[in-house]
Formats: structure tokens, sequence, C-alpha cells
């Protein structure tokens, strides 16, 4: 799918890899860019930056009402939603220590958010034989995270979900995409990288800049593949894990002791 003239909403697009790809989006000739955040002055200044095409508004994507009425108010505006990219996330250290209620909120931002999207949307690109779903997952989806229990699981089943659509719908037009990163510098790893080196063992592979990563989404969709695996390393660690599970788990289990857990 070419981006020229589509209607596209990004979450999460008030830094990091949402803001670059609204700005990608743009770029490349979308008719609109919707910037949907949590906090809303940042969408409204990646909005602001863009130009006219781009509106910035206020999304919690736990809400299942607001994501509805968000994809309503944009396809009234605009017409139907060609792209949507489902990229909000959050990281938070722990595991079994958490509480419920923390397991459960990444649960509803990582995973529940997309089901949203999808519940909201699917049954148009299907009726019209066009559309794109695209989501933010993690390489933690596809091998584990040691320093959080939540964000593993949620994004696993992130990775999960977007296969099931993909198989489901995809030959009724749908495409689906799924990122799954190592380490990006965004708000969830910070600023001091020396800090979040020490409990992750992404940092090995190198941390790539949001702004590369927008331009792999961008030909992920023009490509329309399923897999976005910016850092390329992860592919032979799937392929690893896959050959000899009990191998796999017994180095990660060494490098978690290594890394002082």
């Amino acid at each position: 799918m070419e981006l020229v003239d589509r209607v596209t909403v990004v979450t999460g697009g008030g830094s990091g890899i949402g803001r670059e790809s609204a700005k990608a989006f743009a770029a490349e000739g979308a008719r609109a860019v919707v910037v949907a955040d949590l906090n809303e002055e940042n969408a409204k200044r990646v909005a602001s930056d863009i130009g006219p095409v781009a509106r910035g508004v206020r999304l919690d994507v736990s809400d299942r009402d607001a994501v509805f009425a968000l994809c309503r108010d944009v396809e009234d505006e605009h017409g139907p939603i060609d792209v949507f990219f489902s990229n909000a996330g959050y990281g938070q250290p722990g595991g079994l220590d958490l509480s419920a209620e923390d397991w459960q909120h990444m649960m509803d931002v990582h995973f529940t958010s997309h089901l949203y999207v999808a519940q909201a949307l699917v049954p148009g690109m299907v009726a019209r034989g066009e559309g794109y779903l695209f989501s933010t997952a993690s390489a933690a989806g596809l091998l584990t995270q040691i320093d959080s229990g939540p964000y593993a699981v949620s994004k696993a089943a992130a990775v999960a979900f977007a296969e099931w659509l993909a198989i489901n719908y995809g030959g009724d037009g749908v495409r689906v995409s799924v990122l799954c990163p190592q380490a990006v510098r965004t708000n969830i790893i910070g600023d001091d990288l020396t800090e979040w080196d020490r409990g992750n063992q992404a940092s090995q592979d190198g941390v790539l800049l949001p702004e590369q990563v927008a331009q792999m989404v961008v030909e992920t969709i023009r490509e329309e593949r399923f897999l976005l695996l910016p850092h390329e390393q992860v592919a032979t660690y799937m392929k690893r894990k896959a050959e000899d599970p009990d191998r796999w788990i017994g180095g990660m289990q060494r490098l978690k002791k290594r890394l002082g857990g």
C-alpha cells in the first residue's frame, strides 16, 4: 500500500516512533494524519510541526469508548481510515511483585487496545476490501523481557493477535503488520542509556533512532510485510529459540545472572 492520499491514525504519536511515523506518513503524501496521544499537548505539538494535514488529539488507548469515538470522528471528517498505527506503549519493570492491576493495565495498553481498534475498523475494511492495521509490539513479545513480566506477556499477546488478524482477515483485503524492535531511543528507555543498559539484554544489539524505525514502518506498509524486525539479530534468536527451547531458556537464565538478576 502506498500512503499517498491515505487517511492515517497514529497512537502514541506525541513522541518517539509514533511522532516520527506521523511525520513520515505526511511526507509520503497522506491526506490526513491524526496524531493521538495520552499527552494531548505533545500530540498537538507534533501535529503543528507536521502542518495542515495533521491534527493532534488526546486518546487513552485502554478506553474502548474513546477508541471507537476517535475512529468515528476521523471517518466522519476525512472518510474511511486507511492505516491505523497502534503504537502507544510504556515500560514498567517488575514481575510477581507487581499488583494484578499493574499487569492488567499493561495488557490493556499493549494488547486490548489493538482489539478495540480491530473491532472498530475491520468490518468497514472488509466491506471495502482494503485497510491496514499496524501495531507496535516488541522483540520482547517474541523472545521475552527479563526485567518486566507484564511487558513481555502483553507484547507476546500483541504479536499473537496481529497474527490471528492476518490469518483471518488478510484474505478480505485487511493488511496487518507488527513491529518488534529491540532498543529504540524512546521514552520507554529514557535518556540514561547507561542505567537502562544494566538491566536489558537488548542493548548489546544497538539502540536505533525513532526516525530510522519510522522509515522502516513506511517501507513495510509499502511492501505489505507482516513482521518488521528493525534489529536483524532477532530473527536469529527466534530461530534458536524454536530449534531448542530448553537451551534457549538456559541461556536466558545465564544472561539474567550476568545482568545481576
